[in-house]
């Protein structure tokens, strides 16, 4: 049996805890930065981690991650 091939478009915006959970960088943080909130930019510069569903989606495109 051949060798799975890793998504990379999904290997450039997840990657695995040591946990074994998904982690992923949050949107909207790249530009137009002066029009928003303090409170948004902070909550958004943190990472989070996705939910047991779609983590499950996400492991199935990399096999390897």
């Amino acid at each position: 049996m051949p060798k799975m091939k890793t998504k990379k478009s999904a290997a450039k915006r997840f990657k695995v805890s040591g946990s074994g959970r998904v982690k992923f960088k949050r949107s909207k943080m790249r530009h137009n930065l002066e029009l928003k909130s303090h409170a948004t930019k902070k909550k958004l510069g943190k990472s989070g981690m996705l939910s047991p569903a779609d983590a499950k989606t996400v492991r199935k495109m990399m096999p390897y991650g």
